[in-house]
């Protein structure tokens, strides 16, 4: 398969087409400031990546407010702020605000203009981990109308599930797409590169935060994933988006 034989294309949407971890940061930073505590973005995200995961896998029926809000009280007594055990009130205003700010997490700069040209050629499909209204607020930032989004509320579990991407197969073949005219893109090798190939998906990866995570030596908000070589790897959406389009 080339890129120019693609005619649909899934994305994950949070890491690839919005800046969850900036948006992350700058949340957990403002939460933590007036406490006196002022934790680097390295530790933020790495609590991140391990609480949010451990509360999905244990819980994946619920709505994604209810875990970003679950995920807060477990990172606010790893950071030493206000938690269930000393300050009920303060940790539960906290974790609403928390679980709220998904529609606040700004999109990447090249995601609008990227996913507009990338329609010219290719149904757009979203496979994302959030609720439906987290994703609306986000869509909104995108400006984009795709093709079908199925969200882990929809599906009932979260990636790296294998079932998001079965219940992703079957909707894309309801579509009309062959599979050899199919990719997945995405920034997590973790969430959907490792999943996504287990169930036969060529897959394109968008390493967005590659510079930056060699120079930490972090996996940032995503755990450490299992081997994976995605068959396609580009630095930005625009470069796919030029490749794919130029092919």
């Amino acid at each position: 398969m080339t890129l120019s034989d693609a005619r649909l294309l899934s994305f994950d949407c949070y890491g690839t087409l919005i800046d969850w971890e900036l948006g992350i940061c700058e949340v957990v930073t403002r939460l933590a400031s007036p406490h006196g505590v002022h934790p680097s973005e390295q530790e933020i995200l790495s609590l991140f990546a391990s609480h949010e995961t451990h509360v999905q896998d244990a819980n994946p029926s619920w709505t994604y407010p209810v875990i970003l809000a679950e995920t807060w009280r477990r990172m606010a007594a790893s950071l030493g702020l206000p938690n269930a055990s000393n300050n009920a009130e303060r940790c539960e205003h906290d974790a609403r605000a928390f679980s709220s700010s998904v529609p606040t997490w700004p999109a990447f700069a090249d995601s609008r203009e990227a996913l507009i040209d990338l329609q010219r050629q290719c149904k757009l499909v979203i496979l994302s981990n959030v609720d439906n209204a987290s994703f609306a607020g986000s869509n909104a930032r995108l400006g984009v109308t795709f093709d079908a989004i199925l969200t882990a509320q929809d599906i009932g579990s979260y990636k790296p599930d294998l079932r998001n991407f079965r219940v992703l197969q079957r909707h894309v073949q309801e579509m009309g797409v062959r599979p050899d005219q199919h990719l997945h893109v995405a920034q997590s090798l973790f969430h959907d590169h490792v999943p996504a190939q287990a169930v036969g998906l060529k897959t394109v990866w968008i390493n967005r935060y590659g510079a930056k995570r060699a120079a930490a030596g972090s996996l940032g908000a995503t755990p450490a994933a299992a081997p994976v070589t995605p068959h396609w790897e580009f630095p930005t959406l625009r470069a796919f988006a030029d490749a794919t389009l130029s092919a």
